[in-house]
């Protein structure tokens, strides 16, 4: 028992993941550290809510619903909500308010709460109706382009757009697949020449700065509800 997550990628390139989980016996998580904004809906008890969340830029200890169903879109890493900087929701989130079953009410509209094989399209008018932008250059960053500004202005619009530094997303990043790596069974020492960390004491602090966890629980499944899927159901 526990959380129960499955996740899947998007062909969207405003949309990273869309993932869906209950919570069972569980009232509390070892929250993870992500790089990135979403939208989670979410019912118990036949009451609905939506919340606004934010990147964490650490671990920690969240409390779960118990007996509740979620739907969350990650959204992709530069896309941002026209009416909140990206940096005011960092480390928090935003609870929106009237929310039903049905509907929930984004920048003074109301819109239809999305099933998960629905979340495409909710973001598409979303972004038709520029409620959700976006930061080309973020997005040129990204890939690994060099776009013809100075490295400040580059620093400082991927700061606006994303509410974290470069070197912050790589390192949240970085820390998110060695737990993802470790939990699928390989050796701390494996991961450290993989991901290029300086050695394994390194990784072990990464681990505890982002993820809550050690190497050794990781790799048994060890230390409780966490809010990773880590059972790598991942679908295209």
């Amino acid at each position: 028992m526990g959380l129960r997550f499955t996740t899947r990628g998007s062909d969207s390139p405003w949309v990273d993941t869309v993932w869906t989980c209950t919570s069972e016996q569980v009232t509390a998580m070892t929250s993870v550290a992500g790089v990135r904004w979403g939208l989670v809906f979410w019912e118990q008890a036949s009451r609905a809510h939506t919340v606004i969340t934010g990147p964490e830029t650490r671990t920690g200890v969240a409390p779960v619903p118990e007996g509740a169903t979620f739907t969350g879109i990650e959204f992709a890493v530069g896309t941002s909500l026209r009416a909140v900087p990206t940096s005011a929701l960092t480390d928090g989130g935003i609870v929106l308010p009237d929310t039903t079953r049905r509907t929930f009410r984004l920048d003074g509209e109301r819109w239809e709460t999305p099933s998960p094989d629905d979340a495409e399209a909710l973001v598409d008018r979303l972004v038709r109706a520029g409620i959700v932008v976006r930061d080309a250059l973020v997005a040129d960053v990204l890939r690994g382009h060099r776009p013809a500004v100075s490295g400040r202005t580059v620093e400082r619009r991927f700061r606006a757009a994303t509410g974290l530094t470069q070197g912050v997303v790589r390192q949240i990043e970085r820390a998110r697949t060695a737990a993802e790596l470790l939990a699928a069974g390989d050796l701390a020492a494996d991961v450290v020449v993989k991901l290029d960390y300086y050695d394994e004491p390194h990784l072990a602090r990464a681990l505890r700065s982002y993820v809550g966890r050690t190497a050794r629980q990781l790799r048994e499944g060890a230390g409780g509800a966490i809010a990773l899927d880590l059972d790598h159901r991942l679908t295209p």
